[in-house]
């Protein structure tokens, strides 16, 4: 049988999104949305970068203190 989800994110489906999209819409305004999309990126690649950077810092310790080299 065909799932019903639609966009399958999270378990919501078609209507579901919809319907936030217009909460969004009438809570924020057109112009808005954008902006916010834009601040939600960059915080997500930040987050990211940092995590990238703490495991790099992480096995670069790892390495220097293995006896074996």
């Amino acid at each position: 049988m065909i799932s019903t989800n639609v966009l399958g994110i999270m378990g919501l489906g078609g209507q579901e999104m919809i319907f936030i999209f217009l909460a969004l819409l009438l809570l924020f305004g057109a112009k808005k949305i954008p902006e916010l999309a834009r601040g939600l990126g960059k915080g997500i690649r930040e987050f990211k970068d940092a995590t990238k950077d703490v495991r790099e810092n992480i096995e670069d310790g790892l390495k220097e203190s293995d006896p074996t080299k």
